[in-house]
């Protein structure tokens, strides 16, 4: 009897040891992140903010319901190849249960291998195009381009002052990040009642705009709006200085980085517009409130930097 009793005590000891086991799985996470590419500040304050807020997580709040989150971040250096290659790794090897995509193009060329083998990924970008059919374990953070599009377009038609419709152009790379705003720009420009006058694309590596923006000055474009990483905003702004340009130009949040600033000193002036979709220190709420905490506990940033918020935001929804 006295023997029965042992064992059913250390069975009892071992269900016990084997339940808690299972309730401290690592959480993993892999980012595929650019870090060394073009705009690569933007990439490494996004990788920033979402490793703080994993932080954050795992020793304030003592993980997700005692599982700790492990972040697996690789370098894509904004080449489609090497985001593909870190999702197979992932997937593959890391056995990673959630996945963090950087670009609109390596975003798209990592959705078949995400949904081959159904792990959940959201991506940087607000490509429209990442959620076009079939879009099973893809996801967005921050609406998308076509809302940034719709959103610019009626801020355009809203400052307008003259008489007719204001005339617009497109100016853009000439890849998948750059054309996400053609379509929806069109269809929002009619609706709207604004002229798209133009659309000029140029290649990432461009390193001057004067035939673009000639294009654009002789189509007649008021407005100017450009979906292109900072370097090349500032190439534009160089350009229309040289040919005596000047239209109101604009741009998705996403063409800024912590560089953009420092670059565009004296160049910039009071000529450029960014849309932005997030929330600010202003605000006061909640979200606010979580990020002045890690600005304090970490250190990373001392003030509000928008792509520190977006890498926070992301690990906040994963």
């Amino acid at each position: 009897m006295r023997f029965k009793l042992w064992i059913t005590i250390l069975a009892a000891v071992f269900l016990i040891a084997g339940v808690g086991n299972a309730q401290a799985k690592t959480i993993k996470v892999g980012a595929a992140i650019n870090l060394t590419g073009p705009a690569s500040t933007w990439g490494q304050f996004h990788e920033k903010g979402q490793r703080d807020y994993f932080r954050y997580v795992n020793e304030v709040k003592g993980g997700v319901y005692g599982n700790k989150i492990e972040m697996i971040t690789v370098d894509t250096a904004y080449k489609v190849p090497e985001a593909q290659a870190a999702i197979n790794k992932f997937v593959l090897q890391d056995k990673v249960d959630m996945i963090t995509t950087w670009g609109a193009g390596e975003g798209l060329a990592a959705k078949p291998i995400i949904q081959k083998y159904k792990v959940p990924a959201i991506n940087y970008s607000t490509s429209w195009e990442i959620l076009e059919k079939p879009v099973d374990y893809m996801y967005l953070p921050f609406g998308s381009y076509k809302m940034d599009c719709h959103a610019i377009l009626e801020y355009i038609k809203a400052i307008h002052k003259g008489k007719n419709a204001p005339k617009v152009g497109l100016l853009t790379y000439n890849n998948a990040y750059g054309r996400s705003i053609h379509a929806p720009s069109k269809e929002y420009a009619k609706r709207l009642g604004i002229n798209l006058v133009a659309v000029e694309e140029f290649p990432p590596k461009t390193v001057d705009l004067n035939t673009e923006l000639l294009r654009l000055q002789k189509a007649g474009a008021e407005y100017v709006f450009m979906q292109m990483l900072p370097s090349a905003i500032i190439t534009a702004f160089k350009s229309a200085d040289r040919i005596n340009y000047s239209p109101v130009f604009l741009g998705t949040w996403t063409s800024t980085d912590p560089d953009f600033f420092k670059m565009g000193a004296g160049l910039i002036r009071d000529r450029m517009i960014i849309q932005f979709p997030g929330g600010l220190p202003v605000d006061k709420s909640k979200g606010i409130a979580v990020m002045q905490q890690l600005w304090k506990k970490y250190k990373t940033v001392d003030k509000f930097d928008a792509s520190y918020w977006e890498g926070v935001v992301i690990g906040m929804i994963m």
